[in-house]
Formats: C-alpha cells, structure tokens, sequence
C-alpha cells in the first residue's frame, strides 16, 4: 500500500490550513501522486511574520549557549527520526535512497555543528588606543525567511536554518513546491522543539509565498539556495525594503585536468561522482571538463567506460546508480541543452542503461550523456546544465584552461587535477571561484566547516562554517571616545 500525504502550513506551533492545495508527483513515476500542501498566502507570510517577531523579542535574549541546546536538539530529533523520512523523500525528490539517507544524516550533522558555536556568537573584540575604547560586537538581525532549493532540500535548510537560530533569529521557511513533504514533517517536528514562533513554515509557490516574504517589512534578512535567475528576482523585490541577502546560486564549475595528471581509476572515479552524483543536480557539482589536448583521448575514453556502468532507475530500486531528474521543467531544460548539441555538430554519446523492467517514459530520465566536440561558446559549456549532462573540451595550454574556466558569469567552485599540490593551488588563486578544490571535486569536498559561496552571478555572501553565523547577524560598535 502506497502512502498518501498531506501537509499544513504550521505557525506559531499552530497546524494551518488553505483552501487550495497543491500535488506532489514522484518524478520516477510521473503518475503516482505522493501527497498534497496546503497553499500559503501573503496573508498566511505575514501572519508567519508577525509571529515570528513577536517570538524574536525573547529568543534574541535567550543565551547563545542555551540557543545551542535547543539547535543540538534539533539535530539529535532529525538523527532519530531519519529513517521515517527517507523513503517519501525519495519518492518525491527523486535521488537514490543512500543519497537522501546522506542528505538527511548531514542535516543532522550540520545542526550539532551550528550548536558548538555559542562562543563565536558572543566573541567581541575589544579596542583600546589614544581615541578611546571601541567594542566590536554582533546583534542579531531579527525575523530571517529563509527559500529552501528541491535538489538537497535538508541539509541545505540545515545549513541555512542553523546559523539563523544560533545568531538570535527567528525564521519563516518555504520549502520548495517540488519536493515540501518530508521536509515540511521534518521541521514541524523540529519547530515543535523551539518556542512558539521561532520557526514558522509556510508552503506555496514563489510567486505568491516567496515574493511576500521578500515584499515584507518586517523580515530583516532573507536567506537563498538556487539558481540565479530566481535569486535576482528576490533581490530586486527585497530591493524596495533594504533586506540583508545572502544567495548561494547558480554554479557551472570546471574541473581542469593538467598534463601530468595520472589518468588512474581514482580520478576518473572521483569525476565520475563529481559529474553524476544526484542525477548531476548539485550546485557545485563539476559541469565542465577541460582537459590537455594530449590526455584528452585517453581521458574521454576512460570517463566514457566509466560511464557505461550507470544504471539509471527509480531511487528506491536498489540496482539503480542514478535516479532522474526531479521535474519536468529540469528535465526539458536539459534535453533542450542536449539537442542544441546535437544540432549544432557536437559528439553527443549517449551511455548507460535504464534498470531492467524501466520505462524512460514514466519518469524524467536522462541517461548520463558526455558532449565532446563542442565549443567554448556552447550553450552546454556556458549555461548550468544541472542534469547527468557532460561537456569536455581540450586546451593547449595552461593559461587557456583557465582563461576558458573562467568564461562564465558563474563562479562557484572549480578544481585542478595535479600531482603538484601546490601548482594547483597556484593556479587556484587564478580562478573566479568561491571555492577551488584540487585532486576531488563532489559530495564532501565542502565540509560544514568551509566558507562556500560564490563569485560573480554564483552568490552573495558566504555560507557554511563560523561566516554564515556573521552572515546572520549585524556588526555593531560600541565606542567611547577619550579624545575629544
């Protein structure tokens, strides 16, 4: 028996209904309806609102440490109860099982992490000279809504919603309309910890929920994981109002393979996660391969046999190594890229297997596909394709490989491939990226404890580690002047 869902907007510790609703379809089974939300309003995200800044006036008085306390709760309820939650995120997310069981177990990391750093909320710095005495010190911001992605919806609300809290913040959270059911139980558990009106959910689209809270007066900051077209909007609606942003957007990194990288099982295997991890729907997954024009036929042919292994499938099926794509928006958007591809003259190589008893067409599935051939002005090169979908182009040499990373207006992550640690963090310093890895490039190589962000049109601000806790708060000085 397949089980139904159906989830409220939950605020002020209150279960809130609508009455239009929205369904949730499994994207491995187009058909299959996993359950219904309730349809936020504006009205519904200033009710969140107003109750989360009612809440705010004694949660931002309440210790750093005891605000620890209540976050290590948090983390310890998602750990505990995780196994309840993996199979319906699955279904409407789309990702193999061992990937949401990581998704969710890394969430709850993520939270005991943010809890350890009561003493970094309350550092000051103090100043003292011939002017006088100057205290730097951080106040919290006040209400924060935070804009939840559907690739890895959460750990990345974890890692959103842990510094909000530990800095004195109160928050209202949408989840995506994509995949808002296992997410939306997760925090109303979680909310249930917390005092009334701390953490607020309301669910709907971002036209109507998403651009109230960006609309409101009332939230002081807003926090976003997606992509950049969705992130300029809300800063323009948050323009009118003078909102603190931080946007994690968009990524379309490059991974650089240098001549005297050795083309062994490890690299290729690495790269082959780096690529295909999650469908490729990771924001600083790799989505451009250069390689020297010398190892560029050795490297093609070993990342393609690699490739063939791929068995593509329902998440829940343990044969599959790669689920699909979670909507059908995504999904045209990537057969668009492969097409254009293909029209224009490009080597396009299809490989891979659907998993025995599969049909393609029940669900958005897309083989992993490897683009050689193919210029640097491509769309496939120069647009996030955010699917299972590979470019890799030759360069000659190592100034062209990075003049060509750099031809984007993306500036996530990238990384080199070197036996000469250091030369790779020489030419790392030449990369437009918020973060350059050398020798990985996937799931992990960012730990919760890293500044991660973008450059250019990949973001505003830093996320992750001790700089996301700052990103929540405002820098105040207190000063005494003696010299005047």
């Amino acid at each position: 028996m397949i089980t139904y869902y159906s989830e409220s907007l939950f605020i002020n510790h209150k279960e809130i209904t609508s009455t239009k609703v929205s369904k949730i379809y499994n994207p491995a089974a187009k058909n299959e309806c996993v359950g219904e939300i309730a349809q936020g309003t504006a009205e519904h995200v200033d009710q969140a609102v107003k109750a989360a800044g009612h809440a705010w006036k004694a949660w931002a008085k309440v210790s750093a440490f005891q605000r620890g306390d209540y976050v290590r709760k948090m983390g310890d309820f998602l750990e505990s109860h995780y196994d309840s939650f993996v199979k319906l995120l699955v279904r409407e997310n789309g990702r193999l099982q061992g990937e949401i069981k990581g998704d969710i177990l890394g969430g709850a990391n993520v939270l005991r992490y943010y809890s350890s750093l009561a003493e970094e909320v309350v550092k000051e710095e103090v100043i003292e000279n011939q002017q006088g005495t100057m205290i730097l010190t951080r106040q919290p911001m006040g209400v924060t809504s935070i804009i939840v992605p559907w690739n890895s919806p959460v750990y990345l609300t974890c890692l959103m919603l842990g510094p909000a809290l530990m800095a004195g913040n109160t928050v209202v959270i949408k989840p995506s309309t994509y995949c808002p059911l296992a997410l939306t139980r997760i925090l109303k558990g979680m909310a249930k910890i917390l005092p009334p009106g701390v953490l607020n959910i309301v669910l709907g689209s971002g036209s109507t929920v998403g651009e109230a809270m960006a609309n409101h007066p009332k939230v002081r900051k807003i926090t976003f994981t997606g992509s950049t077209e969705v992130g300029a909007g809300i800063i323009r609606s948050a323009a009118a109002t003078i909102k603190n942003v931080s946007m994690e957007l968009g990524g379309n990194d490059a991974a650089i393979i240098l001549e005297d990288a050795q083309m062994d099982e490890r690299l290729i295997n690495e790269l082959i996660q780096g690529v295909f991890s999650a469908s490729g729907q990771i924001c600083y997954g790799v989505k451009r391969i250069y390689v020297q024009h010398q190892k560029y036929q050795e490297f093609v042919e070993k990342f393609t046999k690699a490739a063939n292994n791929i068995r593509v499938g329902p998440g829940l099926d343990p044969r599959s190594t790669m689920g699909p794509v979670n909507n059908e928006a995504q999904y045209n958007n990537v057969k668009q890229l492969i097409q254009k591809a293909m029209e224009s003259g490009a080597k396009v190589t299809t490989v891979g297997e659907f998993v025995e008893g599969v049909n393609p067409s029940d669900g958005y599935y897309v083989l992993p596909t490897i683009i050689t051939d193919v210029t640097q002005d491509h769309p496939i090169v120069q647009e996030e394709q955010f699917g299972p979908v590979i470019p890799i182009l030759a360069y000659e040499t190592v100034e062209e490989a990075i003049e060509m990373a750099n031809d984007t207006e993306f500036g996530l992550g990238n990384s080199v491939w070197t036996k000469d640690i250091e030369k790779g963090f020489e030419i790392g310093r030449q990369l437009q990226s918020g973060s350059v890895f050398v020798n990985i490039h996937r799931v992990g190589a960012s730990a919760v404890n890293m500044p991660f962000g973008g450059f250019k049109q990949s973001g505003i601000g830093r996320g992750h580690g001790v700089e996301a806790l700052r990103e929540q708060m405002e820098l105040q000085a207190l000063i005494h002047r003696r010299d005047l």
